[in-house]
């Protein structure tokens, strides 16, 4: 086994780059409907599938989400909001978002949302601010309604311990303050099966955490072959220069 530690931002970048050749955004990308909705690692995926397509020409992670948490006390800069990434039989589709599209999507589309939470069983959850339940509820009428496929892309930082079921219950329960919470059942997406479909190599979990940008990192045991190992490491090490995710 070899480990690498992988900040956050890294973790943005290795997922974006594993989404490009997801199997069900290949078979997408040639036909059918892509929606990326707005989210800080969904702005490293929308980009790196942009640029895959030769259209990442007017896309800019700046502003590309519709919710942050950020330090206590830290001040924003306002951005404006540049809609999600909706791409159409390989084509970009400039200005549309997930209202736009969301009752015409079909068997065969997907839809990339990104989670707040995930837990043990691998199973993602989203915080809700909005009354109608935002953007997960359109792509949950898809997803459930016309088994439209729904991935969630996510950093390790955003694991749980306990059940997201229960943690629900908890923040749902009448009376009680901050974001509500809704399990999502999508397809979980992190940086240990960006490494398994990028290398063939198995990636775990060893622990985490750190300072001087490294808060929230992850360090990963990478096991497999001689081949794998090395590419993993060559992949990993790519990385390295990500800059924070300050967008």
């Amino acid at each position: 086994m070899k480990q690498f530690c992988v900040t956050t931002s890294m973790g943005k970048r290795l997922i974006g780059k594993a989404m490009v050749l997801h199997p069900d955004v290949q078979a997408v990308l040639k036909k059918g409907t892509l929606v990326i909705i707005a989210g800080t690692t969904n702005g490293y995926v929308a980009e790196e599938i942009l640029q895959s397509l030769g259209q990442a020409e007017g896309f800019s992670r700046e502003g590309f989400r519709r919710g942050m948490t950020t330090a206590p006390g830290t001040k924003t800069p306002k951005m404006d909001f540049p809609g999600d990434v909706v791409i159409k039989d390989g084509q970009w589709q400039k200005g549309e978002t997930i209202v736009d599209v969301a009752d015409d999507l079909k068997l065969g589309d997907v839809v990339m949302k990104g989670a707040n939470a995930f837990d043990m069983h691998r199973r993602p959850a989203v915080q809700i601010g909005d009354r109608k339940g935002g953007t997960i509820a359109l792509a949950l009428s898809a997803a459930v309604g016309r088994r439209v496929r729904l991935i969630v892309p996510v950093g390790l930082e955003k694991r749980v311990s306990e059940d997201v079921y229960v943690l629900a219950q908890r923040c749902n329960t009448p009376g009680a303050e901050g974001p509500r919470l809704l399990p999502v059942p999508g397809e979980l997406f992190t940086e240990l099966d960006a490494i398994k479909l990028m290398t063939g190599a198995e990636a775990c979990l060893i622990a985490a955490g750190g300072v001087y940008g490294a808060e929230g990192a992850s360090w990963l045991g990478v096991t497999g072959t001689e081949v794998q190992i090395q590419a993993a490491a060559t992949l990993i090490r790519s990385l390295a220069n990500e800059p924070p995710c300050t967008v």
